[in-house]
């Protein structure tokens, strides 16, 4: 809203425009720009795949898996 105003003209700071919006009860929607989180290309250590996408197990306990791509890292 506040990029808007200037581009407009209008001459007011971002802070009056939060005011403003907030007694108004808006609130702005942020759209998060596309990061790339995966980079096939590296020369790391890639292990070896034991399950060839058999994910059924004779026993419980015999295969243990999980999804951590939701763990922050300084990578991304």
């Amino acid at each position: 809203m506040y990029h808007y105003l200037i581009k407009l003209g209008i001459d007011v700071s971002e802070k009056t425009v939060a005011k403003i919006m907030k007694q108004l009860g808006m609130k702005s929607r942020i759209v998060k720009k596309y990061k790339a989180t995966t980079n096939s290309k590296h020369q790391m250590l890639v292990h070896e795949k034991h399950l060839y996408q058999q994910f059924s197990a004779q026993t419980p306990g015999e295969v243990w898996m999980t999804d951590i791509t939701y763990i922050p890292t300084d990578e991304g």
